[in-house]
Formats: C-alpha cells, structure tokens, sequence
C-alpha cells in the first residue's frame, strides 16, 4: 500500500489578481505531500515568489501540527532553525 500524503501546503498571492473582467479575486490553492521535507521545500518556492503561505499535517495524522502564515519562513527554512 501505498504511503499517504500527509502534509499540505496552502498558498495565495499576497496581492489578489485581477481577472479580465476587471474584479479582483484571491487564489488560494493547496498541495500536499508524504514528507514534512517535501513540503518545506514546497513552502521555500512559494515564499520566494512573495506569496503567503500556511502548512499543517492532514487528519488523522498525529500528532496534529499547523504552521500559521507567521511562522512558516522559520519552519521551511533550515537557517532559521526550521
């Protein structure tokens, strides 16, 4: 059997786009994957692309764990102890 993801990254730009009809809307998307490395990987990419970003392990992984908007540079960083 295969092993689970068990992480997710979610992401938006930190501006909101302007479709073509002239409003704006946020695109926020999620990805996830089997590793917290492979995440933090992910979560470097997008950060260096200015945009904001959160991560978390799905349910029912234990223990639960969410990375808030706020601290997710330190946690994705290994320089800064993450």
């Amino acid at each position: 059997m295969a092993h689970p993801d068990i992480w997710y990254v979610a992401f938006e730009p930190k501006k909101p786009l302007k479709p073509d009809d002239g409003g704006t809307r946020a695109v926020r998307s999620t990805r996830t994957f089997k590793s917290e490395v492979d995440a933090k990987l992910f979560a470097m990419q997008i950060l260096a692309k200015g945009w904001s970003a959160s991560a978390g392990t799905l349910n029912p992984h234990q223990p639960r764990q969410i990375v808030a908007p706020s601290q997710i540079e330190r946690w994705a960083d290994p320089g800064l102890g993450g």
